[in-house]
Formats: C-alpha cells, sequence, structure tokens
C-alpha cells in the first residue's frame, strides 16, 4: 500500500509538470489570417491577442495604428470578461473548493 507522504510527493511532482507546461504553452504563438492576408491576428499561448496588422489599402490614411489599438483593446475587454464568467463557472462546479486549496490554480 502506498504511504501518504509518497502520493504527496507525485502529486507535488504533477503540480511542477504542470508549471512547466503552462509556462511553455504562454510562450507558444499563432497567426491568423483573412481577406487574402489583408488582416493577420497574433495571438499568446493563453488566447492574449499580442498583435493585429491591417494592410493600409484597407483604410484610409493614418487610421491604421489606431484601429488596430482599439481592436486589441476590444479584445483584451472581452477576455477579461470571458475569464471572470469561467471563474465564477468553476467556482458554482467545485462549490468554491478551488479557491480553498492553495497554490490551486485554474487553468484560464
Amino acid at each position: 500500500m502506498t504511504d501518504l507522504s509518497d502520493i504527496l510527493r507525485q502529486a507535488q511532482a504533477m503540480q511542477g509538470r504542470l508549471a512547466e507546461a503552462q509556462a511553455k504553452m504562454e510562450e507558444i504563438t499563432a497567426e491568423g489570417r483573412s481577406g487574402g492576408g489583408l488582416v493577420t491576428v497574433t495571438l499568446k499561448g493563453k488566447g492574449e491577442l499580442s498583435a493585429v496588422r491591417i494592410d493600409p489599402s484597407l483604410l484610409a490614411p493614418g487610421e491604421g495604428e489606431i484601429l488596430e489599438d482599439l481592436l486589441k483593446a476590444a479584445h483584451a475587454d472581452a477576455r477579461k470578461h470571458l475569464d471572470e464568467a469561467l471563474a465564477e463557472a468553476m467556482k458554482e462546479a467545485t462549490g468554491g473548493l478551488a479557491g480553498m486549496m492553495p497554490g490551486f490554480k485554474l487553468p484560464f
């Protein structure tokens, strides 16, 4: 029979591996394109919008950078609201237990 200390060691090792995996995921980026490459967005591992590029042919002169910044800000706001809603749903699903476990983090 496995004793409790072995189980705790295994749980700590798993937590360490999960933290490493999360750190690696944050470094991953992906690029999406639309309009034959006229619009390009780049996301980081957790869905953070890191870049927006709009081909100048789609815009009046000088409007590209402002529109790109507004799109990033809107995405960040939506992401914040989504994270809050997901955290609330997880809290309801776990009966608040996740907040009671030290070191436990939600995956988002």
